[in-house]
């Protein structure tokens, strides 16, 4: 299925964020079944104000909420993995919503063991799919759960080809010098491999050696939850010569922009515009631009299908660039940054795999 998500989803979201992120709790519980809205649950496994992935998810839905008049409640079960399972286990049990939208592939067997106990509740995952065959979890083939995954590999392509054209015509001022870009990834799983592999591949076709491709992961117990780790992996990479580091670790990728603006060096954004999300100055000027994955509209989306009893559940949903799914940010700033020349060129890499005529290899 074709379907346009549109360009909205670099939207900033902090002052939103100010209300929900300490309460764990967009909207409480009292007259929401009263209220004639559909209630949508959002159910993070880590909390909000990563100023990338789930701030994307929330910014879909709290638009939902407001253009669409759903009711929308945010649960945040911290980086204490742990408490996921009994976590996913007392929202769903909770009549206080009608959707249960969660994401990541950490929450697929959770919500296929849930789902089916749960028949009149419908679920949305996000950025991973449930198991439909009934093989793993899903006894019910999971015919109340909506899966959508996005092709990150294409937006990684795009980050590989741009990275290598910038240092390639030595365009980022200050480090002129420096041949190697890096990646920080939050864990080895597929759907991070699969922003790696799509690097590595534009990097490459740009005319780079995928030597000069540092990789390395945050892990541990938080790897997605650690800025830390981050700012140390990130570094490290600009010790070793890197002219721009793209963190793909959601809140750990928080310590790249610190480590960058400290080194004077250059960063990517992922899955929201961090260029508008990030607050402090230094490190918001070292975004070159943002690799898009477009949760919020995703999501936002769905809500409007769902008005519209056309959601597809019982099934998986791939998206990508041809759906303007995923993609990056090209803003005054971005132009202040990069030539024309390589803009251009980045446009047409981007139309060339829009249009089918470049397949970009996958993880998965």
């Amino acid at each position: 299925m074709m379907r346009s998500y549109g360009p909205g989803a670099a939207v900033a979201v902090a002052g939103m964020l100010v209300l929900s992120a300490c309460g764990g709790s967009g909207s409480d519980d009292s007259g929401a079944a009263s209220s004639g809205k559909t209630r949508i649950k959002l159910v993070v496994n880590g909390g909000l104000g990563d100023k990338s992935f789930f701030d994307s998810a929330y910014e879909g839905l709290k638009r939902a909420e407001s253009e669409l008049d759903y009711e929308l409640k945010v649960v945040e079960l911290g980086q204490d993995r742990t408490k996921w399972e009994p976590g996913f286990e007392d929202a769903a049990a909770a009549d206080d919503y009608d959707i249960l939208a969660a994401g990541t592939f950490d929450v697929t067997d959770y919500i296929g063991e849930l789902a089916p106990q749960y028949p009149d509740k419908k679920f949305w995952v996000f950025d991973s799919a449930v198991d439909y065959t009934g093989k793993n979890g899903c006894s019910n083939k999971c015919e109340n759960v909506y899966s959508v995954t996005f092709k990150q590999n294409e937006g990684g392509y795009l980050a590989g080809f741009l990275a290598e054209k910038l240092v390639a015509e030595k365009a980022l001022k200050g480090a002129e010098s420096l041949n190697k870009v890096g990646v920080v990834g939050g864990v080895k799983i597929p759907v991070i491999e699969d922003f790696i592999v799509g690097f590595k591949a534009g990097f490459k076709a740009a005319g780079g050696k995928n030597s000069d491709v540092l990789t390395q992961y945050v892990g541990g117990d938080k790897p997605f939850g650690d800025p830390a780790k981050g700012k140390e992996i990130s570094t490290a990479m600009y010790g070793q010569g890197a002219a721009l580091v793209w963190p793909v670790a959601g809140l750990s990728g928080l310590g790249t922009f610190e480590s960058a603006a400290n080194a004077g060096r250059y960063t990517f954004g992922v899955d929201s515009d961090q260029y508008r999300t990030l607050t402090d100055n230094a490190q918001k000027n070292t975004v070159v631009t943002s690799i898009l994955k477009n949760v919020g509209n995703a999501l936002y989306q769905a809500a409007e299908d769902d008005k519209k009893d056309a959601v597809k559940y019982g099934a998986v949903e791939s998206v990508g660039l041809a759906e303007d799914a995923v993609g990056y940010v090209d803003d005054t700033h971005f132009q202040e940054i990069v030539p024309e020349k390589i803009r251009t060129e980045l446009q047409e890499a981007a139309d060339r795999v829009k249009s089918g005529s470049l397949t970009v290899p996958s993880a998965f």
